[in-house]
């Protein structure tokens, strides 16, 4: 049983289709880390020209899935509800393997230091267990509606 279904995650953070990239939250503390899970699903938009005949999900959206896992953590703060987070930078990124339709990424970002509304987290996604990317992001904290 996921901790957070998806509803749950877009009354936390404003992505909607086809921009949330998340389908459960399974792990949380708040404002600490949020483990998350995306199935990668053949019919996702993106694979019709990412790439014909070899579909693989583009790095950068799996980037910014783990932002949003991340963005779920910062932003179940009671001081941030109604808040935004968005991207302040990409210190390192790494890509170890392809994801691909059928796959079930697991999403995991740790917030390892926030000074005033900016924030870095560590983040790695994993298929089976196997390392897919690890990146270091830059988050800021932007003012509610």
């Amino acid at each position: 049983m996921s901790l957070l279904s998806a509803k749950q995650i877009m009354e936390i953070i404003p992505h909607r289709q086809p921009f949330m990239l998340l389908d459960t939250i399974e792990e949380m503390e708040p404002g600490v880390r949020a483990v998350g899970r995306k199935c990668v699903s053949y019919n996702e938009p993106y694979f019709a020209g990412h790439f014909p005949g070899e579909p693989v999900m583009p790095g950068v959206l799996i980037i910014e899935a783990l932002a949003q896992t991340g963005a779920v953590a910062i932003l179940s703060l009671q001081e941030n509800k109604g808040k935004t987070a968005y991207f302040a930078g990409i210190n390192s990124a790494k890509f170890k393997q392809k994801v691909t339709p059928g796959d079930v990424l697991t999403l995991e970002t740790e917030i390892i230091k926030i000074k005033g509304p900016i924030g870095v987290g560590a983040a790695k996604a994993t298929v089976n267990g196997k390392l897919a990317v690890t990146a270091e992001l830059v988050f800021a904290i932007g003012k509610g509606e």
